[in-house]
């Protein structure tokens, strides 16, 4: 079957988690054990905080702090093998640092880092420059920075050239890449290009043909809703099974969700209505589904409850 992939540390199923949001935008701190609860019970192996489906550039340091610390709480009480992964990257050097190292300091494995998407023309050594500060300033040993390459939204991306050299020069705090480019042949060229990393895919179609092609997982805004599919997937890799079955099954949500944007919005709206977890809002600029919505994303899972 297919390579060895999932022996990196960090390799596995992560949920790119959406963040608990009240009626007027702000952090729901009391909520996050409970969407916690409900990621682990479905078959994570841990969760992205304040990535791009948290909308986490939306919210000040002291928001991600916050949101940050009650998740580092729940797992010191409930689940202390789930990982937890923060997103740290802003354009501002300084501040990535800063939350950086706010993050390890409650305990997080890894940080996910947007490249500085500001400065879309920047070079290949400003941009390792810039990375290599992040790495020295804030990431400890036994803890992981992970590369976060989604240049559809960044508008920076993250050549594998640059990451073969950060990789020479942090062998032990640079685990490998989020690729969220969508492209099966841009994971396979990562991974073969820097063997022994984490490579974890961003989108839910491409867990199998990933793994087959040496990443190690997947970050994905659908594993909030169907993790326990995604978890087959990567547990029939690791069997030596075929995954093409299960991996369709996931194809047919994710092409749902695909049609149905922006992905916060989405997800928060079907962990409502299908799992009854509170209806959270999300902040502007993005909007909350209206009733039309949610009844019409229900309509088009109806005949798949039952693979969710």
């Amino acid at each position: 079957m297919g390579v060895n992939s999932t022996s990196h540390p960090i390799s596995g199923v992560y949920a790119a988690a959406v963040t608990p949001l009240g009626s007027s935008g702000q952090p729901l701190i009391s909520d996050i054990p409970i969407l916690l609860d409900f990621l682990a019970e479905r078959g994570c192996h841990g969760a992205l905080l304040t990535g791009t489906t948290g909308e986490g550039p939306s919210f000040s340091p002291d928001e991600r702090a916050e949101i940050w610390k009650d998740a580092a709480r729940w797992r010191a009480n409930k689940q202390p093998t789930f990982r937890l992964l923060a997103g740290t990257g802003t354009p501002s050097l300084t501040e990535t640092i800063e939350l950086t190292k706010v993050a390890f300091d409650f305990g997080f494995e890894v940080v996910c880092v947007l490249p500085p998407f500001f400065f879309r023309n920047a070079s290949e050594e400003g941009l390792f420059d810039w990375f290599a500060q992040v790495i020295d300033q804030s990431v400890p040993d036994k803890r992981f920075l992970l590369g976060y390459h989604i240049p559809a939204v960044s508008g920076v991306a993250l050549p594998l050239s640059l990451l073969q050299r950060l990789n020479a020069a942090f062998p032990n705090r640079f685990a490998g890449l989020k690729d969220s480019s969508g492209s099966l042949d841009s994971a396979r060229e990562y991974a073969q290009g820097l063997p022994g990393k984490a490579i974890l895919v961003g989108n839910d179609k491409l867990l199998g043909p990933g793994l087959e092609s040496g990443a190690a997982g997947c970050i994905t805004a659908g594993a909030n809703l169907w993790s326990s599919n995604l978890r087959e997937i990567y547990e029939a890799h690791t069997s030596k099974n075929n995954t093409e079955e299960l991996q369709s099954r996931v194809d047919s949500l994710r092409a749902i969700m695909d049609a149905m944007p922006p992905a916060p919005a989405f997800v928060k709206a079907l962990l409502h209505a299908q799992y009854r977890l509170p209806l959270w809002k999300v902040r502007p600029p993005l909007r909350d589904f209206s009733k039309e919505q949610i009844q019409a994303a229900l309509s088009q899972f109806s005949h798949k409850r039952e693979i969710m």
